[in-house]
């Protein structure tokens, strides 16, 4: 059977009180499907328009009520109002049966008794009175009803992605005087290699930062943008590793020819080995986060995608970057304070679930290296759909 694309709309209401982490990891648990691509959007009305009467079928339906149902929320939620412009992400999956295990994922809007097996179980509301009126609607999140829905509404989407998605950074409104800041978090590649919750579980932690999210992109880090994003780093390592590289020299040293060896001679071999030590462990760094070390990496490929696969989140709030890096918890997660980030899902000082920038002109550099803003959710479903 072959593979199809299949979407996630997060409603602004999902949004705002912060279940996109856990609809997230729902439906990466619960489908095993693969997160390819995702986009910010504030739609215009034109998209909002479009994409409403696209969910009322054109033929007799014993589901028109329901559709029409949700046409009215698409139209009252998901619209631009009085400056305020609401914000949607919308998650792109891709593998067999995608579409069907997506809508058994979210679940029916008519979920009668709810158990919490499906995300609008959990996070969805309709309410309604003595009568059988609905008196309130909250979807929760949005998927096609077929391959070709999925196909149309990717495609609608895709054309509005320039102007009206990514980075979101004038839809929220602050208080005049207010240190507004961006800042940028990875979550790392040590969180795909098995389909589980960790990615949305960590993402559910940094909303307890109180911040907003404003831009989230699927990226594949090259070896090149690694190279440059932890370039800072390197000479650090190849400092801090002298010391250590000079006691672990001078013991293997002096074990092998049976007498000690002397201090001139041991910061000798610190100078020596400390710089190819430090190297080494940047280029594993770098062979994380992009899946080949540069020194192994052939110059062609440089540039290409890595292997490895990471979210970049963009923040903003009141300082974010103290913010973020408080939940967050120190480098090393054996450190870390419980309930922080790293306490949580780190496993060692480099396989430590997230990144998230240490000052608003690192964020800044930071963003640029791997062009947080870039819109590889356009160019994605339009090679798709292109074969």
């Amino acid at each position: 059977m072959s593979e199809e694309l299949s979407y996630v709309l997060v409603t602004p209401h999902s949004i705002r009180k912060s279940r996109t982490g856990a609809i997230l990891s729902r439906l990466i648990s619960r489908t095993a499907l693969e997160l390819v691509t995702a986009r910010m959007f504030a739609p215009s009305k034109e998209l909002v328009d479009t994409f409403a009467a696209s969910l009322v079928s054109t033929e007799e339906s014993e589901h028109r009520d329901i559709q029409d149902l949700l046409k009215n929320y698409v139209l009252t939620n998901l619209s631009p109002s009085k400056g305020h412009h609401p914000r949607v992400l919308l998650l792109v999956f891709k593998g067999e049966k995608a579409v069907e295990k997506i809508r058994a994922a979210v679940g029916h809007i008519l979920h009668g008794d709810p158990t919490g097996q499906t995300i609008r179980d959990t996070f969805g509301d309709y309410v309604t009175d003595s009568k059988g009126a609905v008196i309130y609607f909250e979807p929760a999140a949005i998927a096609p009803q077929c391959a070709e829905s999925a196909r149309r509404d990717l495609q609608l989407w895709a054309a509005h992605s320039e102007k009206e998605g990514g980075i979101l950074d004038s839809t929220i409104h602050f208080p005049a005087g207010a240190r507004v800041e961006k800042t940028l978090v990875l979550i790392k590649p040590d969180n795909f290699r098995v389909p589980s919750t960790r990615p949305g579980g960590i993402m559910d932690v940094f909303s307890r930062s109180g911040l907003y999210i404003i831009g989230f992109k699927v990226h594949r880090m090259s070896v090149a943008q690694a190279e440059q994003f932890y370039g800072p780093v390197l000479d650090v390592l190849m400092e801090l590793f002298k010391e250590r590289s000079a006691t672990q020299a001078a013991k293997t040293l002096a074990a092998e020819f049976g007498f000690p060896i002397p201090a001139e001679t041991r910061q000798k071999l610190g100078e020596i080995f400390g710089p190819l030590s430090g190297r080494e462990h940047w280029e594993q760094i770098v062979k994380f986060m992009a899946g080949r070390k540069p020194s192994e990496c052939p110059e062609e490929l440089r540039h290409a995608p890595g292997t490895e696969k990471c979210i970049a989140l963009v923040y903003q709030g009141v300082d974010a970057v103290r913010k973020t890096r408080e939940v967050l918890g120190p480098t090393d997660p054996a450190k870390a304070p419980p309930g922080s980030i790293r306490g949580e899902f780190g496993q060692t000082i480099m396989v430590n679930a997230a990144h998230a920038s240490d000052a608003p002109e690192n964020a800044a550099r930071e963003m640029a290296i791997i062009q947080v803003s870039e819109n590889n959710f356009k160019s994605l479903v339009e090679d798709w759909y292109a074969h």
